[in-house]
């Protein structure tokens, strides 16, 4: 009986990692790496175009960065994706905006840097469209 027992909930334990494992993420990425790349700059483009008084850009930033994190988790070793230039620059500009974040966590991004980031981003966009 005992055997049995243990037996059963061993297997109890390896479905419910199972399961675990395979949910989906929190940031809702799905998988797609042109559509999550185009949902990751529709989460930061909306997060930093928001005004720095703005009452739920706590939010919209803190979704913007599960998005980033969950994107640079799944696509970062993924050698396919090293060759294009979408995903190169995509990185670039993820890049300096983490290190703003974490460098200055209390002040607001610059202009400037906004600026580039979203040339970047339409860069990314542009090599998504013809494919690279």
């Amino acid at each position: 009986m005992r055997r049995l027992l243990s037996g059963f909930l061993a297997l109890a334990l390896v479905i419910v990692v199972g399961l675990t494992g395979c949910s989906a993420s929190p940031s809702g990425l799905s998988g797609d790496y042109r559509q999550d790349t185009l949902a990751v700059i529709e989460s930061v483009r909306s997060a930093l175009d928001l005004p720095n008084d703005a009452p739920d850009k706590a939010e919209a930033q803190a979704t913007a960065r599960a998005k980033i994190n969950d994107f640079s988790a799944r696509y970062r070793r993924d050698g396919a994706l090293l060759k294009l230039s979408s995903f190169t620059t995509m990185r670039t500009a993820l890049n300096s905006l983490a290190g703003h974040y974490s460098s200055y966590p209390n002040r607001p991004v610059p202009q400037k840097m906004k600026d580039r980031i979203d040339l970047e981003f339409r860069q990314v966009e542009a090599a998504l469209k013809r494919e690279a």
